[in-house]
């Protein structure tokens, strides 16, 4: 990776847009440190110290802390995650939509510009619950229509100028903008994870312990890493045979190929949909107060990943059984409706391919139907894993959850992984274009 970016550098092309990636990220820097006008910045930090839940940590993470702070970012991208999200799911179950996808660049376009009128929405629809909901508990320092409006007003232009950057990134920059502005949130919010790990298992101990505990945590973390990695680029390469065709008075084709299937075919979604779908009832319930000494606060404990795993209370751990059954679920509904076997294997069909020891048509789609199953309980187990250790090791321990774990781990891996093969097409193409000049 390292000698990408090193090769990269040299090139005066990608030289500029990586410098103008970084200018990008500097300014998204500068905005999370302003503070809306009209509230109190550190109303979240407060409340959510006085909680006993971690319902906004995984957001918290990805404003890179600018939701806590309650900056002018303090919805940060995810209303265009959300509706990007939503509008891929609305390609697949609208036909018009999906039509639209069909058409090519065009198609293209007018679904992007879907998605930024649906973030826009979305963004307004989150900062006046936010505004309204928390404003008069000490959100807003004026409690009235005025102050409401400008805290709708900023927190909504700043999520759409986030996405406007996002997209700048994409083409003027290097990798997905969007991913990057993410990636750089997350990766924000480490100098408090760090500080966090000092407290809990190095401060206060011997030299020897603290080396030795350093020195687990330090592998721990790698070994996550190496297995995020194996995770996203892992693969299934099914095989598939052309057969030879005459076209004039040549013999054509008879070339092989493959298939790609990912082992994680899904990616993140399945987690952040089952997280989503978690601590919704959670999230709803801070507006009202709810007493967690009642059926229903026991019910919303149950919800809540920082309950899990507590040696004090592990009847609330139950409700892990139900996040683990979503996280299966989603991932094997998400890969249904991006994947298609049936339609793979018609469009193998028509242009003469073949799986070797499979006849074509739908004994081609069973077998890529099996093979599917297969991979996405795979993918969707290591997602377990990933998403559960960071909740385990927060119960245990009673701290709250790192950043750059679980979910969080997955988005940083993938990303990085992303934007490096960025930078190499660009480089190849650079250097195709410099051979076909000279």
């Amino acid at each position: 990776m390292l000698k990408t970016l090193r090769n990269a550098w040299k090139v005066k092309e990608i030289r500029q847009k990586l410098i103008f990636t970084f200018m990008m990220l500097v300014v998204i820097r500068f905005g999370s440190e302003l503070p809306i006008p009209g509230v109190k910045t550190d109303f979240f930090a407060d409340f959510f110290a006085s909680q006993s839940n971690d319902a906004f940590g995984f957001f918290n993470a990805m404003t890179g802390g600018s939701f806590t702070s309650l900056s002018v970012f303090a919805l940060s991208i995810t209303p265009y995650i959300t509706s990007s999200i939503i509008m891929q799911l609305l390609t697949i179950a609208i036909p018009k939509l999906e039509e639209m996808q069909r058409d090519g660049e065009d198609g293209r376009k007018k679904i992007a510009e879907y998605t930024r009128y649906l973030t826009v929405g979305l963004a307004l629809i989150e900062s006046t619950a936010m505004a309204i909901g928390f404003g008069g508990r000490g959100l807003l320092l004026s409690y009235d229509v005025w102050s409401i409006l400008i805290a709708v007003a900023t927190m909504t232009a700043g999520s759409a100028f986030l996405m406007w950057i996002g997209e700048r990134i994409t083409e003027k920059g290097v990798g997905n903008g969007i991913s990057i502005v993410l990636l750089f949130n997350i990766i924000s919010s480490l100098p408090a994870d760090v500080n966090t790990i000092y407290s809990v298992f190095l401060r206060g101990k011997n030299i020897g312990a603290t080396v030795t505990i350093a020195i687990l945590v330090l592998a721990f973390v790698c070994a996550m890493f190496a297995f995020v990695v194996v995770l996203q680029d892992g693969e299934r390469r099914i095989p598939v045979q052309y057969s030879k065709k005459m076209v004039g008075r040549k013999l054509v084709g008879g070339q092989s190929s493959h298939i790609p299937l990912k082992v994680n075919t899904a990616g993140v979604i399945p987690v952040i949909f089952a997280s989503s779908i978690m601590s919704f009832p959670v999230v709803i319930a801070q507006f009202f107060q709810p007493d967690y000494t009642t059926i229903g606060g026991k019910i919303l404990m149950m919800l809540n990943s920082s309950s899990w795993f507590r040696p004090d209370m592990p009847w609330y751990s139950v409700g892990l059984v139900i996040y683990l059954v979503l996280i299966v679920l989603f991932a094997y509904f998400y890969t249904s409706i991006t994947f298609n076997p049936l339609e793979v294997a018609n469009n193998m069909k028509k242009s003469g391919g073949f799986i070797p020891g499979i006849r074509p048509g739908k004994p081609t789609s069973d077998y890529l139907n099996k093979i599917l199953n297969y991979l996405v309980f795979i993918g969707a187990v290591g997602l377990i894993i990933i998403s559960v250790i960071p909740i385990m090791i927060s119960g245990l321990f009673s701290v709250s959850q790192l950043s750059f774990m679980g979910t969080s781990l997955i988005i940083i891996v993938s990303v990085i992984l992303e934007t490096i093969k960025s930078i190499e097409s660009q480089m190849i193409v650079r250097n195709y274009k410099g051979f076909l000049n000279d």
